[in-house]
């Protein structure tokens, strides 16, 4: 099944033990590959993010797109790190095998 990009915006994104991340602000594209890099959520949940910081989901950790989007992964929670205004990344799984 085919997805028109902007069919992306404004779905709800779910981590794989369904709690609600966020909604779909933006799509990131990889210009030179003209792939999906990742979807952009600008007020993600403050459960799993601190202070509901904006986040770049990488595409990567999506599972399935249907009517809601839902991740294969995402770290428990995103924390930022004190003296540093970038958020800090738990880490991540390694990248599947080319």
């Amino acid at each position: 099944m085919l997805v028109e990009m902007t069919e992306l915006l404004g779905r709800s994104v779910y981590t794989p033990d369904g709690r609600l991340l966020g909604e779909v602000d933006n799509i990131v594209v990889d210009v030179d590959t003209s792939k999906v890099d990742g979807l952009f959520i600008a007020e993600s949940s403050p459960l799993l993010v601190e202070e509901s910081r904006p986040i770049n989901v990488p595409y990567r950790w999506v599972s399935a797109v249907n009517d809601v989007i839902l991740l294969k992964y995402f770290p428990k929670r995103i924390s930022v790190k004190k003296g540093s205004s970038r958020a800090e990344k738990a880490e991540e799984p390694p990248a599947p095998a080319a």
